[in-house]
């Protein structure tokens, strides 16, 4: 193991902050050593919840998960946030705009905030999301809370990664309730209809409840929140705590590693792709003049890949 990175896992190992951000950075950046650190803190990592928050833009995600946080603290929790942003396709720029929304817990030592670029990648997460809960799981953070880029029904992604997956409506949802049913909706532990003191929110709860039904024919509990004002969090804590002792820890277990390991496969593959290699572009030529189906274009893309690795 580098020097560098065994320095870092000492660092995670007696709580220092500035190690987390170094090793945040490494895995988010996957700089040398990342492998070597995740492969050393695997031992430590699944004991953290690990709560997603995802929506549709303008539900005041953001306010709610600074107020879900707030709640964790009463309740003596330590706390890690990770907010995916929206980044740019071409320069991989983004706002980061959570760390200014989260500034309320900038000072409190038992909250660490991150914000991630989601550098294009679909789905409502960064690449190195999965990564990064890694990272703070290992270092002793008791709750982790993802909020997504809110870009819609692309943010089933979440449901990959998180132990419990929140979906954060506005009131006034009306028609659009059956139209997204089949997406964002159908992923949610908890479903939570934020600014309730919105004359419409109260229609749209009961549209909610008569709609929709989780796995197992379950229904998904509806619930009211007035992020701003703190009212309805404790409920919600309550239902999140609930929502992950029916799951119980041997499907956890037995869950996450698959999808990691679904997520990480992907990315590799598409690193392999996104590399100058004279055989991909014969394949994407034969592909475009019609001489190889794309089923069979992917299958020989796999092979090169294997190949190359």
């Amino acid at each position: 193991m580098p020097h560098k990175t065994e320095d870092l896992l000492i660092g995670l190992r007696a709580g220092n902050r500035a190690a987390l951000a170094r090793a945040i950075t490494l895995v988010e950046n996957n700089t040398p050593g990342t492998g070597d650190l995740l492969q050393a803190i695997s031992s430590a990592v699944g004991q953290a919840l690990v709560v997603g928050f995802t929506g549709a833009p303008g539900a005041g995600k953001s306010t709610l998960v600074g107020a879900y946080v707030k709640e964790l603290r009463r309740r003596g929790k330590s706390v890690g946030v990770i907010a995916v942003d929206p980044s740019s396709p071409l320069s991989g720029g983004a706002v980061l705009g959570d760390r200014i929304r989260m500034s309320e817990h900038a000072d409190d030592p038992e909250v660490f905030v991150r914000s991630l670029a989601s550098r294009g990648h679909l789905g409502g997460l960064s690449r190195s999301a999965a990564h990064v809960i890694d990272v703070m799981d290992a270092f002793g953070k008791d709750v982790i809370v993802l909020e997504t880029v809110g870009a819609g029904q692309s943010e089933v992604e979440v449901a990959d990664i998180a132990d419990v997956k929140i979906v954060v409506c506005a009131p006034g949802l009306g028609d659009d309730i059956q139209a997204i049913k089949a997406g964002i909706l159908e992923i949610a532990d908890i479903l939570v209809v934020n600014k309730a003191d919105n004359p419409l929110a109260e229609r749209t709860a009961r549209q909610l409840e008569a709609r929709t039904t989780g796995s197992a024919n379950r229904k998904i509990p509806v619930l009211k929140t007035i992020a701003v004002e703190g009212e309805g969090l404790e409920a919600l804590a309550e239902a999140i705590e609930t929502a992950h002792a029916l799951q119980g820890s041997s499907q956890k277990e037995k869950e996450r590693p698959r999808k990691l390991l679904k997520t990480t496969t992907l990315e590799f593959l598409g690193s392999q792709l996104d590399q100058k290699d004279p055989a991909f572009d014969k394949l994407a030529e034969m592909l475009a003049g019609g001489e190889i189906s794309f089923e069979e274009a992917a299958r020989e893309a796999l092979l090169l890949s294997a190949r190359r690795s």
